[in-house]
């Protein structure tokens, strides 16, 4: 984890750099772009320039410029295109898992918990909270960052942070990507996608505290550490892994967001493995007292385990949770030359936006049930072959519905079809809530087993109790699952995994 600080260095040279290509305004317009291009030294970003004529001397026109420069880079580009693999060809498989949840941290004990329909929501003990309506969540009660993250930069993460880098180090390790089997990979083709949708809350809001005494005051890495993307730079930066890297923020759609741009990665041959998923720690007062604003949380303090009821006539609103979930996605040849275990085969999925409102779904769940149908088909699978759907679920009253009418829309006629909600036990991890739900689901295909609905004792009148998984877990052989997330601002998301043939 050393390799952290020259990054953040290089950043602070390259800005300062920046401001000294603008502030040669003075000089003549040949002469800065001269300057800023190669530094003055005759060299380019591109190697060595043999032809030491000023630039403006052979830019005679944008038109002619830009005819230049395709010109120059058409060989390469053609190069790259015969190298890149037959997409068709690229079928994605997921090798390893890694969590951080309430409800432990390692995918089987996880899983068996779901399975055993242990809750993990409790009151919250991190800090005083007893002035908010709302004082329950799925809150990590004991985690440890020893022997994942360095300790000096343990002490300045924001937790978010501390859970993504933890998970995505327990997904390699699941994943039997040990660091002598990572030293024989392409650190050029292997990638690190894991988003969140609230970032280093507790980081910046230390900032602010300590701006109201002196700038001075402030932690030097508040910015840095506070955006959504540094999590998985600093993973990267420690693997040396040179591939795609970036995060993105859908609110709680982020993880499969996060997971189907790195599956597509693969399959445009641009990566052969991918880290991937999501990570959130918004239980700060600043994060509770936010969503208790928004009037979005249960109210349920004298009995947390049975505040998050998904269906239930008697929900109140969804439960805030923190943690990580990540997978490690690997190109199906890439993993059976290295003798991987195979988990799962990831088949597709979709996003849509409802274009409707900030935090309620489209009254006629169209977004929902387009978001589906398009997962469907860029997956090749149909409908009749889902028979396990882990819902988004998050138990808000209108929320639920609507998502339980689109999936009886599109898989009604399917007398196999079970859907559950890992919430009903976890809470609502938000931009982690994907990633966890996805290893859930790979978890119902590796053991045949789908874990209970949790607290659905009056079912609202529209639903079907057949359709849904009862207060136990139950036996059922995964031909494909499809796991939901949806967001604030309209976001949804589908992605598949089915058993590999």
């Amino acid at each position: 984890m050393a390799a952290a600080a020259p990054p953040l260095c290089t950043w602070l040279v390259a800005a300062g750099s920046h401001a000294d290509c603008g502030a040669e305004e003075s000089r003549s317009h040949q002469h800065r772009q001269t300057q800023c291009l190669d530094g003055g030294s005759g060299a380019s970003m591109f190697g060595p320039r043999r032809d030491r004529r000023p630039i403006g001397a052979r830019r005679h026109s944008s038109a002619r410029s830009g005819m230049a420069m395709a010109v120059a880079l058409q060989p390469e580009r053609v190069i790259v295109e015969k190298k890149r693999p037959d997409v068709k060809q690229r079928r994605v498989v997921v090798t390893g898992m890694g969590v951080v949840t309430p409800l432990g941290h390692d995918p089987d004990e996880f899983y068996s918990n779901l399975l055993n329909g242990n809750s993990g929501i409790s009151e919250i003990e991190t800090f005083d909270c007893s002035k908010f309506p709302t004082r329950i969540a799925g809150e990590i009660k004991s985690f440890s960052t020893d022997g994942w993250v360095a300790p000096k930069l343990a002490k300045r993460m924001d937790k978010f942070m501390l859970y993504l880098i933890t998970a995505g180090k327990k997904a390699l390790e699941n994943g039997g990507l040990t660091e002598e089997v990572r030293n024989e990979l392409d650190k050029t083709r292997c990638g690190v996608l894991i988003g969140s949708a609230m970032g280093g809350m507790k980081v910046f809001n230390d900032a602010i505290e300590a701006l109201r005494v002196s700038y001075r005051k402030m932690n030097p890495f508040c910015v840095p550490f506070a955006t959504t993307n540094m999590g998985s730079a600093i993973l990267a930066m420690d693997l040396g892994w040179m591939g795609p890297n970036y995060s993105i923020s859908t609110a709680c759609a982020t993880s499969n967001f996060c997971i189907l741009n790195a599956a597509n990665h693969i399959r445009r041959g641009e990566a052969d493995v991918m880290l991937c998923g999501g990570s959130d720690a918004p239980l700060i007062p600043i994060g509770l007292g936010g969503f208790v604003a928004c009037r979005a949380l249960s109210q349920r303090n004298s009995d947390p385990t049975k505040a998050s009821r998904p269906w239930d006539m008697g929900r109140d609103g969804f439960v805030m949770g923190e943690g990580a979930g990540v997978l490690v996605l690997e190109e199906l040849e890439h993993a059976k030359q290295r003798g991987a275990t195979i988990y799962a085969e990831f088949l597709g999925g979709s996003f849509t936006c409802d274009a409707y409102h900030m935090t309620e779904p489209h009254p006629e769940g169209t977004g929902i049930t387009l978001c589906i149908e398009k997962a469907l088909a860029d997956s090749g699978v149909a409908r009749e072959e889902i028979n396990y759907v882990n819902a988004h679920a998050t138990s808000t009253q209108s929320g639920d519905l609507k998502e339980y009418e689109a999936i009886v829309r599109c898989f009604g006629q399917n007398p196999e079809l079970r859907v559950n909600s890992t919430k009903s036990m976890t809470g609502h991890l938000i931009g982690a809530a994907g990633g966890i739900e996805a290893v859930a689901s790979i978890q119902a295909i590796r053991t045949g087993w789908v874990h209970p609905n949790l607290n659905l004792e009056n079912p609202e009148k529209i639903v079907d109790v057949g359709v849904l998984v009862g207060s136990k877990k139950e036996k059922c052989e995964v031909k494909v699952a499809l796991s939901n997330s949806f967001g604030f601002g309209g976001h949804n998301s589908s992605i598949l995994f089915a058993p590999l043939k």
